[in-house]
Formats: C-alpha cells, structure tokens, sequence
C-alpha cells in the first residue's frame, strides 16, 4: 500500500521529511552570514572564507554516494536517523571552535554526516509515495529545506549581532536535537524498500550505469549549475550589501534571507504545476524565472536588488524541485544511487561556484558576480532543452 495524498501517513511523512530537511539544511548553512565576520576575526579573505560552506558541501557531495549506496543495504531510516544526531551534536561542537582551520575540519566532519538525508528521503519518497502524490510531496521535502536554509540563517545573522556567532551555533545546534527526536517519532518504517547484501562492487556498478542514461546525465548537470549559480549569490550578497552605499547590520542582512519562504512555496506549487502540465515545461520557466532574478539585481536600489533576490528565489526552489523529482521518477532501479548522483553534481556545483565567484567578486564586484552566476543558468537552460529533446525521443 502506497502513501497518498490526503492520509494520515502522508501528513506523518512529510512533516517528518520537513523537518529532516529543515535540521539539515538550517545547520549546513549557518557559516554563509558569518563570512565577513569570518574574514575580520580570522584575518582570510571573502574566497577562503567562503570555505567554512565549501568545505562541508565538496564532503556531502562525495559522502552521497556512499550513503546512497550503504542505504541500499542497512535501510533508508536508521541512516537518516544517524545523520541528524550527528549534524546537531556537531553544530554544537563548532562554537568551541579555537581556530578557523579547526572549524574547517568539523565542518568536513558535518558535511560527511550531513549525505544521511538527502538522497535518502528522495529515494525514500520515491518508493513509498503513490505516484499520483510523488510530485507534491517532494515539493514540500525540498520546501523544508529552504525553511532550513533560511532558518539557519537568520538565527546566526541576529545572534551573532546581539551576542556572538559561538552563541548562535550553540542555539541551533540543542534546536535541531529537539527536532530530531520528532523525526524518529513521526517517519513511518518503510513498505516497500527491498534490502540487498552490501557488495560494493555490484554497486559501484550499478551506480556508473546511471551515466549512461543522456537525461539523467542532463540532470546531473542541470544540479551542478543551477546550485552553483545559486550559491553563489548568497554567498556575497553579504559583503555588498554590508558596504556602500547600504552599510547594512547583520542582522538585517540576516533577515533578507526570509525571502526564501518563497522557495518554500515555489518548490512545492511547481510540483503539483508539473503534476498537471508536465515536467519539461514547468522546468524551462523556471530557469528563466531565475536567470530574470539574477539580472535585477544589478541595479544599486536596494528595493529591486532585493525583489531580484526574491525572483532568483522562487526561480531556484521551483526548479530543483522538478529537477529532483524527474531523477527519481527516470531512474528504473538503484534510485537511491540516482538520486546521490544528482545531489553529488548538486553539491560540488555549490563548492566550486560558491568558491569561484569570490574571485570574481574581489576582481570584478558585483557585475561580475552576476555575470559568473548567469552563464551558469544559461547553461542549465541549455541542458533543460537538451533534456527535453531526449525525453520526447524516449517517450516515442
């Protein structure tokens, strides 16, 4: 029996997943605000700074593999239970931090123990979910992530203005326990999940022949640029909008990520969109709604810079939420391992635009910035219509 829309087990499921992804992601940014107290405090630059992120997203993005892979085998539950115990107890850890490279190395740590959901609960909702509710409730995982996202990071900016970033690492990381015990509590046990004996070499296998498919591969690639692009813009905003001509507070530039609760709107209006119109068109606009948002931030009035924040926003989380569903709906087995994949280009594309674009932001500003992050998206398009292309020939 499958888990449909409008039970019991669907409202458990996907508050459970929600607040998985809220833990996980709430916790996997919570260094993006501090970046330039990062560089005042320990005395490195806007790229190396940025490393406190990059540093834990280049390890999620390997360690997906391995725990797609070790999920396979041991179960979908018991990983995901392990990764947000661990992220919360680490979060707490790091406000004893002594020194930036310590801080680096707790960060790996984290970003290791962090792969235990996401393509997890992608696998998980891709088994479990009636297909008919698929696309709805993996817009609201992915909208749980962006509550996550922007949680953890208003609570450092504003903490760390009214005490210190070490207290706002302290808070979030008893928060997230709390949370965590909710999850265990409400995600019901799996149905339909089928335990194979862990052989690495089958699944090593397994997982390469993913790549054979042109439209996963089109996906993967659509991952890495979408989250590059996007990374990227939120790494720096911060530094522009704490100089001239704002001279912003941190707090307050803490608060404009509120404006990722249009991602948590988007992602999940965009996947009953795709439920009714089909993903390929749904996903196209998208991207464009992204790349728009990208370019009206170019303007120095601080009210459309932000509306194109909000636009760059909504474009994102819409599209991911496509993105993330068509893999577990594409891949015919191993869908765990699917789904790591597409999350491992998601993740390494945070590490190397999110990293990038800090040269391109003290060589070139903020045009340059936006430069960088639209031919990033313009890629992603590119590969949207490629995927299209090969969608279409599939279906006939």
């Amino acid at each position: 029996m499958y888990i449909q829309k409008g039970t019991r087990e669907f409202t458990l499921t996907n508050l459970a997943l929600f607040a998985a992804g809220f833990i996980i992601f709430a916790n996997l940014y919570i260094t993006q605000p501090l970046f330039p107290q990062f560089s005042e405090e320990f005395h490195v630059s806007p790229a190396v700074a940025s490393l406190s992120l990059s540093a834990s997203t280049v390890a999620l993005s390997f360690s997906l593999i391995l725990f797609g892979s070790l999920s396979e085998a041991w179960g979908r539950k018991r990983l995901m239970t392990f990764s947000i115990f661990a992220a919360s107890f680490i979060t707490i850890v790091l406000a004893f931090s002594p020194s930036f490279e310590i801080l680096l190395l707790l960060r790996v740590i984290q970003g290791i123990v962090f792969a235990g959901i996401p393509a997890i609960a992608m696998a998980y909702l891709g088994e479990e979910m009636d297909p008919s509710s698929l696309g709805i409730a993996m817009g609201l995982y992915i909208s749980g992530n962006s509550v996550g996202g922007l949680s953890g990071r208003i609570i450092m900016g504003t903490v760390t203005d009214l005490f210190s970033w070490q207290v706002g690492m302290l808070f979030l990381g008893i928060l997230s326990l709390i949370v965590s015990f909710f999850f265990i509590w409400a995600l019901p046990a799996s149905q339909h999940f089928e335990p194979r004996p862990l052989q690495l070499a089958s699944l090593t296998k397994s997982l390469f022949s993913h790549l054979k498919d042109p439209g996963l591969v089109c996906l993967f690639g659509i991952a890495f640029t979408l989250m590059g692009g996007f990374v990227t813009l939120y790494n720096y905003i911060s530094y522009k909008l704490l100089d001239e001509p704002y001279n912003l507070s941190t707090t307050i530039v803490g608060w404009i990520f509120i404006v990722y609760l249009v991602g948590t709107f988007s992602s999940a209006w965009f996947g009953s969109l795709s439920d009714r119109f089909g993903r390929q068109k749904v996903l196209l606009v998208g991207i464009m709604i992204m790349l728009s948002g990208a370019l009206l931030t170019l303007p120095v009035n601080l009210i459309i810079k932000i509306l194109g924040i909000v636009v760059f926003t909504f474009g994102f989380f819409g599209s991911h939420s496509i993105a993330s569903s068509w893999v577990s709906s594409r891949a015919k087995s191993n869908k765990a391992q699917a789904s790591s994949l597409y999350l491992f280009a998601y993740y390494f594309g945070s590490s190397v635009g999110g990293t990038t674009g800090g040269f391109f932001w003290s060589s070139f500003g903020w045009n340059g910035v936006i430069a960088f992050i639209s031919a990033f998206i313009i890629t992603s398009l590119l590969l949207a219509v490629i995927l299209n292309l090969s969608s279409r020939r599939t279906e006939n």
